[in-house]
């Protein structure tokens, strides 16, 4: 028990390291970007998110994380997507962003847009900044988004709008998320992510070893479903998660 106690502590204090390193090493990265990105933007871009991604699995290997991943081959590697996902955890965010396969923004509340060096690599990355208390700023993030889309960036949004700190509950999906979908008429992939509030959140400040599983459900073409559907698609893909999530609690 005590060994267990120490490894848990010890993989915070390893993986706080490694992101302070990061941190330091974000200063001259950032000068490095910039020069890339007055080259060519589209190599910014791609040269942000293959950092990231090292990052992120450098967190998910020091964390003891390890993932199932099931329906990947059902992500449209040709054409922007709208991912949708329900949400748990900030590690939400890390495993997925692993395995996006192409530029790829996140919808993040307005708070986080006051982080120093964190903002500025979301920003590097696509990511979008949602105020919920402001109308008129939630219809430009959405037009925001649309262009995006349009222009060959995938944009990851969690339309529960905050995390579900039950396990066993998911929160209901607002509908107004799904416009970025209506308005750009790309494909919704649904994604399901389990257990990853077991790798932090259950038993904050401490990191734990968790098995996650991630699954890409089939896409969603608005523009082909019946009627209903196309008026309200967030109840129907919440169903669709709600469905697998079920399913893939029970995998060890």
């Amino acid at each position: 028990m005590l060994l267990l106690i120490l490894e848990v502590n010890m993989r915070i204090i390893i993986v706080g390291i490694f992101v302070l390193i990061f941190v330091i090493f974000s200063l001259p990265l950032f000068f490095i970007e910039w020069i890339v990105g007055k080259i060519n933007m589209e190599a910014k871009q791609k040269s942000s998110l293959a950092i990231i991604k090292w990052v992120f699995k450098g967190i998910l290997f020091l964390g003891g994380i390890k993932m199932t991943i099931i329906g990947e081959e059902n992500v449209p590697k040709d054409k922007a997507v709208m991912y949708v996902g329900n949400h748990h955890s900030i590690f939400d965010v890390i495993t997925t962003y692993t395995r996006v396969p192409g530029l790829t923004g996140y919808v993040a509340k307005k708070e986080i847009e006051k982080v120093p060096v964190l903002r500025t690599w979301m920003r590097h990355l696509n990511c979008l900044f949602l105020d919920r208390k402001d109308l008129k700023a939630g219809a430009k993030m959405i037009i925001d988004a649309v262009h995006k889309i349009k222009s060959g960036v995938s944009i990851f949004i969690f339309p529960e709008g905050t995390r579900s700190k039950d396990e066993n509950v998911t929160l209901p999906f607002h509908d107004g998320s799904f416009k970025i979908a209506t308005k750009s008429g790309c494909p919704i992939v649904p994604v399901v992510l389990t257990k990853t509030n077991r790798i932090f959140e259950d038993h904050f400040p401490w990191i734990k070893a968790t098995h996650v599983t991630i699954e890409y459900c089939e896409p969603i073409i608005l523009d082909e479903m019946p009627d209903d559907i196309k008026r309200s698609p967030a109840t129907y893909v919440r169903n669709i998660i709600v469905e697998k999530y079920e399913k893939n609690m029970q995998i060890k």
